[in-house]
C-alpha cells in the first residue's frame, strides 16, 4: 500500500519508513497536519501521530474523515481513555499507544486493511468486486444505504458518518427486528480479536443517535445489546 506517515519526529518517521518498506509498502512522510492533508489524495492508508506542531491530531483526523474513507490508525503517547475515545470519535479506525512494537503495528495495519476491504470499498488498493461491482441499496423505513458508495441518507438527507458508524448502522439495519449483542457488534464492526475498551461501542452508538436526531433510533436492551428503531416521521 501507499502509506502516509504523519509524524514530526524525524527519527520515528525514518524508523517507520524503514520498517514498513521492509513489508513492501511505499511510504510518504508528512511532518505537519497541513502537509498531511495535502498528501491525502495519493495515499491508501494513514498512520497519524496526534502530537503535531501545527494542528491537533484529532482535528487532522476529522478533516481527513470529512474528505476520505481512507483507513487511519492514530499513533500517540496519550494513554488516557478520553484521548483514545476522542481519536476514535474523530474517525480513526484504530489507536496505538507509544511505545509500540513494529510487529504490533504491522498486525494492526493488516487487520484494519482487511476490515476496510471486506466492507466494500472500491478505493485505491481495495478489491472492487467486494459487492459484485453493482450498486446495492438497503432501505429501512426512512433510512437508505448505498453499500457500494458507502453513503447513507435519512429522509433524503445525506448523513455524514465515519467508517465505523456506517458499518454499525448497516449491521443494525440489515435485521432491524433483532437484538444485536455487544459481542456480535464488536466482532463484526471492529474485529473478532478486538481487545480494546467496549466504551468505544457506546461512543459510536451515542454519535449515531446524535446524527440521526434522537435516542429512539437505537434501542438499548440493558445487559443484552442494541436494536434499530425507526421512529415515525415527525
Amino acid at each position: 500500500m501507499n502509506i502516509l506517515v504523519v509524524e514530526d519526529d524525524a527519527r520515528v518517521a525514518d524508523a517507520l519508513r524503514t520498517a514498513l518498506g521492509m513489508r513492501g509498502h511505499d511510504v510518504v512522510v508528512a511532518n505537519t497536519g497541513a502537509e498531511a492533508l495535502e498528501q491525502l489524495d495519493a495515499c491508501e492508508f494513514v498512520l497519524l501521530d496526534l502530537g503535531l506542531p501545527d494542528l491537533d491530531g484529532v482535528e487532522v483526523c476529522k478533516r481527513i474523515r470529512a474528505r476520505s474513507a481512507v483507513p487511519v490508525i492514530a499513533l500517540t503517547a496519550r494513554a488516557e481513555e478520553i484521548d483514545r475515545v476522542m481519536g476514535l470519535h474523530a474517525g480513526a479506525d484504530d489507536y496505538v499507544v507509544k511505545p509500540y512494537s513494529v510487529h504490533e503495528l504491522n498486525a494492526r495495519i493488516e487487520a484494519v486493511a482487511r476490515r476496510s476491504c471486506r466492507c466494500g470499498l472500491d478505493g485505491r488498493g481495495h478489491d472492487p468486486t467486494c459487492h459484485g461491482g453493482a450498486r446495492e441499496v438497503l432501505a429501512v423505513g426512512r433510512l437508505e444505504f448505498d453499500l457500494r458508495s458507502r453513503t447513507a441518507r435519512l429522509d433524503g438527507r445525506s448523513l455524514q458518518l465515519t467508517r465505523k458508524e456506517f458499518d454499525l448502522l448497516v449491521m443494525l439495519a440489515e435485521d432491524p427486528d433483532s437484538v444485536h449483542t455487544r459481542e456480535a457488534i464488536i466482532s463484526r464492526v471492529w474485529d473478532e480479536n478486538w481487545y480494546g475498551s467496549t466504551r468505544t461501542l457506546d461512543v459510536h452508538i451515542g454519535s449515531l443517535r446524535t446524527k440521526l436526531g434522537g435516542y429512539e433510533w437505537i434501542e438499548t436492551l440493558r445487559g443484552v445489546g442494541f436494536r434499530l428503531g425507526v421512529p415515525a416521521r415527525p
